[in-house]
């Protein structure tokens, strides 16, 4: 007579599973693997970033946020993309990876939509999309814990603000600015969704 296998667990322990973990670490780690592999080899992967207006450059709105012009151009991108990243899993919970495909998507098409010529690569756009979601939740929904992290991430990484104007040659502003609007737009629709209907 086989027994019956009983686990014991904390009542607590659901709200500690954040799977968005493991993605968040796959993401950096590809991203150093392709920086890698473009600095050792002469694939030339950068040239897969997103090409404004050019249906063959729509490939990039995918493959971009692995692409990266240097070192210092990850190594800044992961450390932000690190520490925004860990605040959506703490407060996006399972959403984490939907989030994520969602403002890949709005901030990579909007750059292809309003950027200048050339070829626009890296997470840049993603982490503005983390950063204006986040900000975009605390507004329009009004519950404690987004209001804390919205103030955090504003104390800490309001400077970002800055890279949304044109400035600093070689660096997509275009692409800054529609992560930004993409994520406070996604971040507004998230919480209207929660909001209940007044009748």
């Amino acid at each position: 007579m086989s027994k019956r296998i009983l686990e014991v667990r904390s009542g607590s322990a659901r709200a500690f599973d954040r799977p968005g973990l493991g993605l968040l670490v796959a993401w950096i780690l590809i991203a150093w693997m392709v920086e890698l592999v473009d600095q050792q080899t002469s694939f030339n992967l950068d040239q897969y970033g997103i090409e404004p207006r050019d249906l063959v450059g729509l490939r990039g709105v995918l493959l971009s946020p692995w692409l990266h012009g240097s070192w210092q151009h990850l190594l800044a991108n992961t450390v932000t993309f690190l520490g925004l990243g860990v605040i959506m899993i703490l407060v996006g919970g399972r959403r984490f990876l939907s989030i994520t495909w969602y403002l890949v998507l709005l901030s990579g098409l909007g750059t292809w939509i309003i950027a200048r010529g050339g070829v626009h690569i890296g997470a840049s756009g993603l982490i503005y999309g983390y950063f204006g979601y986040i900000l975009g939740r605390a507004i329009w929904e009004r519950r404690i814990l987004w209001i804390i992290f919205g103030i955090l991430v504003a104390v800490i990484y309001g400077g970002m603000i800055g890279g949304v104007l044109p400035g600093k040659a070689g660096i997509s502003w275009e692409g800054h600015l529609a992560g930004l609007l993409g994520g406070v737009w996604l971040g507004k629709l998230h919480a209207d969704r929660r909001r209940p209907r007044r009748r």
